[in-house]
């Protein structure tokens, strides 16, 4: 049985990503741990005193925990029919320090959220929590953009830079899912020049090893950032899905110089899966 973590924060995307999850597993034996976090940095020592004589859990955890129990027994109500089991966690947490504690109780295998929050800021929402959950959280993540409506897998996108191996444990288990869920891979070699020959042998040694079930196109493409790759392939390629395998990235690069993942979030167009090498 698979253990599937969905965040909410009752916004009609964390539900859009709920939903798309839903009918992404559906016929599976999935038990699903529907997570809403009461963010510890947004209550300030006047409201904490305001509370008064009455407890922490009823005036923050009480209202968030009817709220999600309601939105579970609809979810139930709906997929009666399928294999599925819900429960609902409510916690007072920081959000990171949150997920990570259901993974590790939980033994999570997949995150599943939207890419932003109930006030539209993109650019706060998204960069804040998102970004946060993807560099931080070791834990496949799947991220749904606003209002997509779900559609097979069946093309599935996975660009690669200059890091990125096909003979690793990210691709491995990225092959596992494009195997269960896909028709066809596209993937995508970027890399910064033109000496591209031992690049190609090894990643198509490396495909005939792990993507033995499905059909794959590949191409090398040279000295174009891959952000910009990735959006003009989707924009001319039917493709419904995108993985990224992410690398660890040192905090000075990613204060002064961004990183082609988070460029990619920002503006993706299908659903991301992200897994972590």
């Amino acid at each position: 049985m698979k253990h599937i973590l969905l965040l909410t924060d009752f916004s009609e995307n964390s539900l859009n990503a709920i939903d798309y999850s839903m009918h992404l597993f559906k016929g599976d034996s999935c038990d699903f741990f529907v997570l809403h976090v009461k963010s510890s940095d947004s209550y300030t020592t006047d409201d904490l005193m305001a509370i008064g004589n009455e407890s922490i859990y009823n005036t923050i955890v009480k209202d968030g925990k009817e709220e999600l129990d309601r939105m579970v027994l609809d979810l139930k109500t709906r997929l009666n029919s399928e294999n599925f089991t819900f429960n609902t966690i409510v916690d007072f947490d920081n959000l990171t320090d949150a997920i990570n504690q259901v993974i590790k109780t939980k033994s999570i295998d997949l995150i599943v959220m939207g890419t932003n929050g109930v006030t539209g800021a993109k650019e706060v929402v998204f960069g804040s929590n998102t970004i946060n959950v993807i560099r931080t959280i070791d834990c496949p993540t799947l991220v749904v953009p606003k209002g997509f409506d779900f559609r097979k897998a069946n093309e599935i996108l996975l660009p690669l830079d200059v890091e990125d191996t096909l003979s690793g444990n990210a691709f491995n288990k990225a092959s596992k899912f494009t195997d269960r869920f896909s028709k066809k891979v596209h993937l995508l070699r970027i890399i910064p020049n033109s000496d591209n020959l031992l690049e190609d042998q090894k990643d198509k040694k490396d495909l005939g090893n792990f993507l033995k079930n499905t059909d794959s196109e590949y191409h090398i493409v040279n000295d174009i950032p891959m952000n910009y790759v990735v959006d003009c392939y989707i924009q001319t390629h039917q493709i419904d899905l995108m993985i990224l395998l992410v690398q660890p990235e040192s905090l000075l690069e990613r204060f002064f110089m961004g990183s082609a993942t988070t460029k990619i979030s920002n503006s993706i167009r299908v659903p991301l899966l992200v897994f972590h090498t």
